[in-house]
């Protein structure tokens, strides 16, 4: 039975906030400008972003309710109503609770009835994981619908007192300060259905590889600096001393991070390998790198492997909405539906490559008619 993706919607919290900008929401850590601000945001090319947080640092709009707004705009544009959907699966790194699931809260959010629920729970991946549970579901016949919704909302991490709670305004370092540089907010969503509308993506498959064996943690939320993995966040005697110990802080370990590069790599050689795909098949590559630092280094591996996309096959939305984490690929996937062309037998790669513990998920569309 094929799967296609017949509709899709976003969700962008508040105005775009451009790069001189984003210490006034987030604030000044220990009172003063960020001396390594530049260099990051030079390395990752974005110019504007989203908040779901004001520059008081109130929380405008909480992550279900992001998700929920990126999924009623899929189901405004679609040809089903929101009674008819017999299936939720979400994605999100941190909801606004610890439990219930987030799938929970998005449903209650949309008011829907009677319907299975999934939630994928990771980082830039889990949105792919949940794209894969409910097209699994289509394909077996379980369900002949499926709204999927990926949502993050991390500016919560950045507010200033989050780094001077943990005593690091006079110390801060780079693997702490990386990602309030990078990051920001924002929810995409998919409908999938069991018979094509209008233009739409038909998904032939998702492959994902993951590394979690062979790698430590590289980006994480809950480890102290030195990443002791039995002496996570809930071990310590108060929540206080966590947060004090930085336990809380979100982190990125710089130094392993070129390994999302060759990863990535190595599993689409893998896939050529398999016979799943070509690189001359494919007329549009979607591909979430969280830097513009990192596509060049991609493009380059692909040309030395000789399995080079041509760079004007590439989309990218990352300059103008920033990277929202595990929403990227759906929020780029709706923008490319309505405003790129493309036409009936087009294949749309999409790659999602994610640092957590090194996890990469592909998935290989081709556009089709009703």
């Amino acid at each position: 039975m094929d799967v296609y993706i017949t509709s899709t919607g976003h969700f962008l919290p508040g105005d775009p906030v451009e790069n001189d900008q984003i210490e006034e929401v987030l604030g000044y850590v220990g009172g003063k400008p960020s001396r390594l601000k530049r260099r990051i945001l030079e390395a990752n090319g974005i110019q504007t972003r989203h908040y779901a947080i004001d520059k008081h640092h109130r929380t405008t709009i909480s992550n279900s309710e992001m998700a929920s707004r990126a999924g009623q705009d899929c189901l405004d544009q679609s040809f089903l109503a929101k009674q008819q959907i017999s299936m939720l699966s979400c994605a999100t790194s941190q909801g606004d609770v610890v439990l219930p699931g987030f799938g929970s809260m998005v449903q209650a959010d949309l008011d829907l009835e009677d319907i299975e629920l999934q939630t994928s729970h990771g980082i830039c991946s889990s949105s792919m994981m949940a794209l894969k549970a409910a097209f699994t579901n289509l394909k077996t016949g379980e369900h002949d619908n499926a709204l999927v919704i990926a949502s993050e909302l991390t500016s919560r991490l950045f507010k200033a007192s989050r780094y001077e709670a943990a005593g690091v305004d006079k110390r801060l370092d780079f693997n702490a300060e990386f990602l309030r540089f990078m990051l920001s907010d924002g929810a995409g969503a998919t409908l999938l259905e069991t018979r094509p509308r209008g233009t739409c993506f038909r998904i032939d498959w998702i492959r994902g590889f993951s590394h979690a064996d062979s790698f430590p943690v590289c980006m994480s939320v809950g480890l102290t600096q030195d990443k002791k993995e039995n002496r996570t966040w809930q071990d310590y005697q108060t929540y206080a001393e966590a947060e004090a110990e930085g336990a809380l802080l979100i982190r990125q370990d710089v130094r392993l991070l070129e390994n999302i590069v060759k990863l990535g790599v190595d599993g689409f050689l893998r896939l050529v390998d398999q016979g799943l795909v070509t690189a001359d098949q494919i007329d549009h590559l979607l591909c979430h790198y969280s830097s513009h630092y990192f596509r060049g280094k991609i493009f380059d591996m692909l040309v030395k492997s000789g399995t080079a996309v041509p760079d004007e096959k590439w989309y990218s939305n990352l300059a103008a909405r920033g990277n929202t984490g595990c929403a990227s690929i759906m929020i780029m996937l709706d923008e490319f539906r309505r405003t790129q062309s493309y036409k009936t037998g087009d294949v749309v790669f999409c790659m999602v490559p994610e640092s957590g513990r090194f996890n990469t998920v592909y998935m290989k569309l081709t556009v089709a008619e009703e």
